[in-house]
């Protein structure tokens, strides 16, 4: 196949908004970049349906058929080995076929994770890929894995300390100690997370699932007060048509839906999942993650730094 596309799977059935979300992200990430080809999976005559509201380039957009559709709250593994047909499946059997780069999803996050692991595959070396939300912090996005030198990584503990923290933190911390070429700085509370005082933020899933919601909450809430606020009398709504474009480009920062969705680590491709309540522009920027990490050939240093396979080489 020609190394002409970065070529980007996006299922659209999955998620809360779909189809509409999906598709409408897909067609904004085509406008954006044209050396981008997107097959969106899932039933065809849906997927026309929604694609008859927009322009979009024909010749680097295409649809693969698939049936079924795996609901949130199915069993993951069972759907994943029943619902053959279904757009999960399809579509991260074009990343294991070679046929895509990525694949995009704003689907049963249990049903990724699984299928991600039996079909795309680990890579050698890797017991459980996890997933890499990228958060906002007053330093730049936590989990950058495109241009921080030497990053700092932390352990999320209730507290600095080294002898703190349940069994499993108690158990990684010297592992990640003794880790050769990470500059481990220790144990840091969740409060210090938005401060950026680390590149790198390491927890376990659940930990890391209730620290991500209680982000997007409290960042939702605060804008919605911050707005109230200035609109609540004469003055500061003059106060706010001065601060208008330093604040908007601060909450913008602040706001998690431009930094995509979460990759899965250590497949042996590229799966990005998003929020199962995905707007379209979050698809966008899911898709442009996965455009950047193909580019900079994310996966290949990611096996090569940890010495676990021989790399491929980066696309031109």
């Amino acid at each position: 196949m020609s190394d002409k596309y970065v070529r980007v799977a996006v299922d659209a059935m999955g998620g809360d908004l779909a189809p509409v979300e999906p598709v409408k992200g897909a067609v904004q990430a085509l406008e954006k970049r044209k050396s981008l080809h997107v097959t969106l999976v899932g039933q065809e005559e849906v997927i026309r349906s929604e694609l008859s509201k927009y322009t979009y380039p024909a010749d680097r957009l295409e649809i693969l058929d698939a049936r079924e559709i795996i609901e949130m709250a199915e069993p993951p593994v069972n759907a994943i080995r029943t619902k053959k047909d279904s757009s999960i499946v399809r579509g991260l059997k074009l990343v294991k076929e070679g046929t895509c780069d990525a694949f995009v999803t704003a689907g049963s996050t249990g049903a990724t994770l699984a299928g991600g692991q039996l079909l795309v595959g680990r890579i050698r070396g890797i017991e459980r890929p996890p997933l890499a939300p990228l958060m906002p912090t007053a330093k730049g996005p936590v989990l950058n894995m495109t241009g921080i030198e030497n990053p700092r990584v932390a352990l999320v503990n209730v507290g600095a300390e080294e002898e703190k923290g349940n069994a499993l933190v108690k158990e990684t911390y010297p592992l990640l100690k003794e880790c050769e070429g990470i500059n481990f700085i220790g144990n840091i509370e969740a409060r210090d997370i938005p401060a950026g005082q680390a590149d790198v933020v390491v927890c376990d899933a659940f930990a890391g699932n209730v620290i991500l919601k209680l982000y997007e909450g409290l960042a939702s809430t605060l804008i919605h007060k911050i707005k109230d606020a200035l609109m609540s009398s004469l003055r500061s709504k003059i106060g706010a048509l001065l601060i208008k474009p330093a604040l908007k480009g601060m909450l913008k920062e602040f706001d998690i839906t431009s930094y995509g969705g979460a990759p899965m680590l250590g497949l042996k491709g590229l799966v990005v999942k998003t929020h199962g309540n995905a707007e379209a522009v979050e698809i966008q920027n899911a898709i442009e993650q996965c455009f950047v990490f193909r580019k900079k050939n994310i996966n290949g240093q990611f096996v090569e730094k940890m010495g676990l396979e021989k790399p491929k080489k980066a696309q031109d």
